[in-house]
């Protein structure tokens, strides 16, 4: 059953009185539809009420309101604010003049198709009850919603009659009586009646209105559609004081006067909203690819994203860097790891939050703590290329950290750095789920304008009041959402991929279709019904299906590692494509990267080769390796360049003594401590081959590679120390946890028991009794001595009655129940629970009282 047929179904009743509160209307809704208001709103539950007159407490406190207000779209909120300003009740069809104008369907036929979708949300979620002749706004909604000067309506009404005029002295208010031709009456109530049933018709306001000066009628336009309040002087103007004298302006404060609601709405036809939106905007499409040219684009981009981050970790390898005592990376920082990933600033910000919500780097937790790889990452990096794809989409879905908020500053002025505090906003997973939701709805391959889908956003979730940066910032998290999901590869091009369609899983089959070319066109069922119906969240398995649905659609489009690169005569290796690991690793270090894009170009240098041959490599270990990995012959220059630099490397080799050098050749030595860059290392001969250094051996390693030398460390028993890179390991790290909006949606187990367990205790609260000497008040657990509730219990085993009881368990929370006693020995009872629904033993002195059901109640 849609929103739509339980609104009409309670709007219509089954012959029974109308509720006369909102527990009344809950109690009245059949299982489906307490479990829709559950899942709209989950705070509900959280905990579990204990009957439906608290449920319609919980549902109207002001916390939860604001809650499910700000969660309603642009219409259904609209409708809201109409009622707010509408009588209490108000009828459907005052409500459709508020919305449409005068003559309702005739003069806006959308909003009356659109007007029972709204009104049925609004009673869906408990904001709105009452059958269409006796609607009522939640009275904490009314009060939020309702127009005051402190927080004026985006409506842009006023006061009514009555309230504006509540503090004026009764004398005035027969005067304006007089002057508008009505007659005087004996009490300021019945006088400020006559004149709204004046202000109300049609006819009389317009004959009224007719008689009024042209500057006049110029002051009652600019208060028409708000603000409504205006400044006079003790001495107010002509064209103020006709308007004064009638009413059609009352003062509220001194030097204030307000237009009256009534007036306005006649001034406006009845209208509550200037411009009401009773339908979603259109996306637009801002151009059509095709969709093997989509899905080849996002592959590549998806394959840039494991490469950019396997970089990042790999430069990270050795210990990232420190961790601000705030927390976070410094600017300095962040700007070394965007040079070194070769990205602007923000994002290199991206990767590093995007590493950091899939668990692959985190803090060391040492006392100087920084950054580095977790051994989460050595596992991703085993795995296949599309399944480390779908674990960093997945982990950017779910993730509330906006990586866009780097740079910014928080609402105390202190700035926002990557991987610091301040970052999470828990409303954008919901806006990365809902902007692909809306690309998903598109063709195959068509990109939609990125102003029209924040518009599109901005209509499902209006900005409320005076929070303009919470508006700002949903737009931005969407703006940010579409230009994240094309450098993570689930768009390319603008439009959703394949792999990116498998990934949302159910989401992208609830999207909305596309909307019409133009106003002649059908008005497509999505436009009534824009909002997915309330389904079941995804649960784990189902997420984890998508994302391999997701791995197995990508993994054909990414490209296969090389086994070679080629090599060329001005020292670069050329690699057109992607590298098998090993391959990719050893020429890292053996030569240093160029240049990146759709080849990478690697550069030999002496210092690299050096490198090489200082992590125990040969040269001819060297030369087996490229002759083995190349499609092109080995250049003459680069063997050169391996043998000349593997020929000086190790000549001289460096100790601790503190530390010292020794060379057999001692005119090398002669040479060293002749240069004058060596008088920083304060070096001196100990022997015609040895050489004392006052420095220590890595700087004095640096110190002699500077003077253009080739030193190779030893160990202290003389053999060449081979220096291999350090991986740091940061312990066991769980990936960061999302902040929640709010409590989750609950599941179908949850809300089957939470049902079960209101519905029993709202029959404890409500099932009636016999009378007894002292019956309780509604509400109140019964009370009886231990001797009256010992002999009823036992009357009860016999009798076979249900029984009404007071109990109160061991953590001291009381409640009430309906039970069937069964037997009673021992000090306890033991009954069929209707509550619980099941069998129970109960201490006999944990019961407060007990009272019979009246007959025929179960």
């Amino acid at each position: 059953m849609t929103p739509e047929q339980r609104s009409r179904k309670e709007a219509a009743g089954t012959g029974a009185a109308a509720p006369r509160s909102l527990a009344e209307s809950l109690r009245a809704r059949d299982d489906a539809s307490l479990s829709a208001l559950l899942r709209a709103r989950p705070d509900l539950i959280t905990p579990v009420p204990t009957d439906l007159t608290q449920l319609a407490t919980r549902a109207a406190t002001r916390a939860s309101v604001v809650r499910a207000l700000e969660r309603l779209d642009r219409f259904a909120l609209q409708t809201a604010e109409a009622l707010a300003v509408a009588p209490d009740p108000a009828s459907y069809d005052e409500l459709l003049n508020l919305m449409a104008g005068d003559g309702g369907a005739e003069t806006d036929p959308v909003v009356a198709e659109a007007l029972p979708r709204a009104l049925a949300v609004l009673r869906e979620q408990a904001l709105a009850w009452g059958p269409d002749d006796r609607l009522r706004l939640v009275r904490t909604a009314r009060e939020l919603l309702s127009p005051s000067p402190q927080h004026p309506s985006p409506t842009g009404l006023g006061p009514t009659v009555t309230e504006a005029a509540s503090g004026m002295s009764p004398g005035r208010i027969q005067e304006i009586l007089t002057v508008t031709g009505l007659p005087s009456t004996h009490d300021a109530v019945s006088a400020t009646a006559s004149l709204t049933a004046l202000f109300a018709d049609r006819a009389r306001m317009a004959a009224l209105l007719a008689t009024a000066p042209a500057e006049s009628l110029e002051v009652l336009t600019r208060l028409v559609w708000g603000p409504p309040y205006g400044q006079v002087t003790p001495d107010p103007a002509p064209r103020l004081r006709w308007l004064l004298d009638r009413g059609l302006l009352l003062p509220t404060a001194p030097g204030t006067v307000v237009l009256p609601r009534e007036v306005a709405l006649h001034l406006r036809s009845g209208r509550a909203h200037r411009h009401t939106e009773p339908l979603p905007p259109a996306l637009a499409t801002a151009a059509t690819h095709r969709p093997q040219m989509v899905d080849a684009t996002a592959a590549g981009q998806a394959y840039t994203a494991l490469a950019t981050v396997e970089e990042l970790l790999k430069d990270w390898d050795e210990g990232g860097p420190a961790v601000l005592r705030a927390g976070g990376l410094s600017v300095r920082d962040l700007k070394r790891t965007a040079v070194a990933l070769d990205v602007p600033e923000p994002m290199a910000a991206f990767w590093v939050e995007l590493a950091y919500a899939a668990g692959l780097l985190a803090s060391d937790g040492e006392a100087d703590e920084r950054y580095a790889a977790t051994p989460a990452y050595d596992e991703w990096l085993e795995l296949p290329p599309a399944v480390r794809w779908t674990r960093l989409a997945t982990a950017w879905l779910a993730a509330t950290r906006a990586p866009g908020l780097v740079g910014g500053r928080d609402a105390k002025d202190r700035a926002l750095s990557a991987l610091g505090p301040g970052l999470d906003r828990s409303a954008a997973p919901e806006v990365r789920h809902r902007v692909l939701a809306l690309l998903a709805g598109l063709p195959e391959g068509a990109a939609a304008g990125h102003d029209s889908v924040v518009a599109r956003l901005r209509w499902e979730r209006p900005l409320r009041g005076a929070q303009p940066t919470a508006e700002d910032l949903r737009g931005r998290l969407a703006e940010w959402a579409l230009s994240e999901a094309e450098l993570l590869g689930v768009t390319g091009r603008g439009a959703l991929s394949a792999h990116g369609r498998a990934l949302l899983g159910d989401a992208a089959e609830h999207a909305p279709a596309a909307e019409p070319a133009g106003p002649g066109d059908k008005l497509p069922v999505h436009h009534r019904h824009h909002r997915p119906a309330l389904r079941e969240p995804l649960t784990a398995a189902d997420r984890a299906a998508a994302a391999d649905r997701a791995a197995a659609l990508l993994a054909p489009l990414l490209p296969e590692p090389l086994d070679h690169v080629l090599l060329q005569a001005d020292l670069t290796a050329v690699a057109p494509g992607p590298l098998q690991r090993p391959l990719a690793d050893m020429l890292g270090v053996l030569a240093d990267v160029e240049s990146k894009g759709g080849a990478t170009v690697y550069r030999f240098t002496p210092a690299s080769v050096r490198r090489a041959l200082d992590a125990g490599r040969s040269a001819s270990d060297l030369h087996t390796f490229l002759t083995a990995h190349s499609r092109t012959p080995v250049p003459q220059p680069l063997a050169y360049l391996i043998d000349d630099v593997a020929r000086r490397h190790g000549h001289l080799r460096v100790g601790a003594a503190s530390a010292y050098v020794r060379c057999d050749d001692d005119s090398v030595l002669n040479e060293i401590l002749a240069d004058k860059r060596s008088a920083s290392l304060r070096l001196r001969r100990l022997a015609p081959t040895v050489l004392a250094a006052g420095a220590d051996p890595a700087t004095l390693l640096e110190g002699l590679r500077a003077m253009g030398f080739a030193p190779a460390a030893e160990s202290a028993e003389g053999d060449v120390l081979i220096t291999r890179a350090h991986a740091h390991r940061t312990p066991p790290r769980t990936a960061p946890e999302p902040v929640p909006d709010g409590p989750p949606t609950p599941d179908a187990t949850l809300l089957t028991a939470a049902l079960r367990a209101i519905r029993a205790g709202d029959l404890a609260s409500t099932a009636p009794r016999k009378p007894g000497p002292e019956p309780a008040a509604d509400g109140d657990l019964p009370r009886t001595t231990s001797a009256e509730t010992l002999a009823t219990m036992q009357a009860a085993v016999l009798t076979g009655t249900a029984l009404w009881i007071g109990y109160v368990n061991a953590e001291g929370t009381a409640s009430q129940r309906v039970i069937a006693p069964l037997r009673v020995e021992g000090g306890f009872v033991t009954a069929y629970d209707h509550t619980a629904d099941e069998v129970r033993t109960y201490p006999l002195h944990r019961v407060t009282g007990v009272a019979e059901l009246a007959d025929d109640q179960l």
